[in-house]
């Protein structure tokens, strides 16, 4: 990943993001019994998606303190990832790994058979493209499973309504879901946000965040090797497709759009924005080079996003907070440590700090895994859906809206019909990928002012 040097290297502890796939439809309403594991109870661990981020999320789950975990079951789309995954955590966690030949699975059908090998009140981990985060978690949900799911966990209106149920219905269960988005793990933004949320800025008059960096994850790519199929090309770069992913938009800028959320405590209500293709050569993802987004709140107050993925330029990677009565940085140079900070004035300059967190900040990736077992283990509340679910679909009306050039809406982007995978469900290598190239090899991409009512031009699969 390139990104300021001080930064935490998040879940890239292997560097390539794993994969996978596929099934049932919506379950039926209805309540079931809770489930929940005792505190001497070892829980055991299932791994849907078997690259960097479900690596590192695996790593973090078998580095809890409060209670011992094992991996049971590993499941991935494709066998090399499952394999190096499963080599990067034995040499760590020899002691932890139960994984026989006869518990690794691959495949599209993998995820359910990951899952059978666990007992009501385990966890499964799904770090595969946020596009089948649905189906997964539908699967979990039948097997009274806890989840840990990485972000984005939607891509677009009609999964967000799909994951709104699934995770209304979760609820119902207490079934205890952590989403990926660990900075609302911090200790140091939490305390900083507790005083923002008690007016110690006076009124919030305007947020800015920043993500701007060189070229990130496999959001730039090329035409699929030869012999590689569309689908398993789109699979293995998935932050350069939507339907995928929902482009570098969801999956890099929503750590910093959930936290200006987080520091003015609301979701906005509509967005404008701007971007474009730039740099991109012989590229043929679906990404813009920048993206500037103006989010407004119920109460008008603004909140400004920029992002870039263009090499040599400027670097900053940042959330700050104005108000009334003085100014913050809500995180700094990356995702951890935050070196949360509040100023008198607007400066942001050390002569005018009136606070700092001053210690050493626990690493957030630690703590959400540290959370959920605390709460699966006490039985506490912990289900953090509903916000995972907003906090996507409010990056994906920023990115809409970049994309068409319209001014775009919540309920726009709640209401839009455009599914960008509505086979997701039913993938198979012998099949489409869910969009299908041009016949000079390129994707279809967003054109601002001429296709309007959605992000791209159709070319889908049906």
């Amino acid at each position: 990943m390139n990104q300021p040097s001080d930064s935490t290297n998040r879940r890239e502890f292997i560097r390539q993001s794993g994969s996978l796939a596929a099934v049932p439809a919506l379950i039926a309403a209805g309540s079931a019994p809770q489930f929940h594991v005792a505190s001497d109870d070892t829980i055991q661990l299932a791994l849907v998606g078997c690259g960097g981020r479900g690596t590192g999320a695996a790593a973090n789950a078998l580095s809890v303190k409060n209670g011992r975990t094992k991996l049971v079951a590993m499941a991935d789309a494709f066998d090399d990832r499952l394999k190096f995954s499963h080599r990067a955590l034995s040499s760590k966690f020899s002691d932890q790994m139960d994984v026989p030949d006869d518990r690794k699975f691959v495949g599209f059908d993998a995820y359910k058979r990951a899952m059978d090998c666990l007992k009501p009140g385990d966890i499964a981990i799904f770090a595969t493209p946020p596009a089948f985060r649905w189906v997964h978690f539908t699967r979990a949900i039948e097997k009274n499973l806890n989840v840990f799911m990485e972000k984005p966990v939607t891509v677009d209106g009609p999964t967000s309504k799909k994951m709104f149920e699934l995770g209304r219905k979760s609820v119902e269960k207490n079934l205890k879901v952590g989403v990926g988005l660990m900075c609302r793990h911090c200790k140091a933004r939490n305390e900083l946000a507790d005083m923002l949320h008690n007016g110690k800025l006076g009124d919030i008059l305007m947020l800015r965040a920043y993500r701007m960096t060189g070229p990130t994850g496999s959001a730039a790519i090329g035409k699929p090797r030869e012999g590689v199929s569309d689908l398993e090309w789109q699979i293995r770069r998935f932050h350069g497709f939507l339907w995928a992913s929902g482009g570098a938009v969801s999956d890099f800028l929503i750590h910093n759009i959930d936290e200006g959320c987080w520091a003015k405590g609301d979701w906005p209500v509509e967005a404008i924005a701007s971007g474009g293709r730039h740099y991109r050569g012989n590229n043929v993802d679906q990404n813009f080079d920048n993206y500037s987004i103006e989010y407004t709140f119920g109460d008008g107050t603004k909140f400004l996003v920029d992002g870039r993925t263009i090499p040599n330029c400027e670097r900053k990677f940042a959330t700050f907070v104005h108000g009334s009565k003085g100014s913050a940085i809500f995180s700094t140079s990356g995702h951890a440590p935050s070196k949360a900070r509040i100023f008198s004035g607007q400066r942001l300059v050390k002569e005018e700090q009136v606070w700092g967190y001053g210690k050493p900040e626990p690493s957030p990736y630690q703590l959400e895994w540290d959370n959920l077992i605390d709460a699966i283990r006490n039985d506490k509340p912990f289900n953090e859906v509903e916000r995972g679910v907003k906090a996507s679909l409010v990056t994906s009306m920023g990115r809409m809206a970049a994309h068409t050039g319209q001014r775009i809406t919540y309920d726009q982007i709640l209401n839009c019909d455009h599914e960008f995978a509505p086979n997701v469900a039913s993938l198979s290598f012998d099949g489409p990928a869910p969009l299908l190239a041009n016949e000079d090899g390129t994707y279809p991409v967003p054109m601002p002012g001429v296709v309007v009512d959605r992000e791209f031009a159709s070319n889908q699969s049906a």
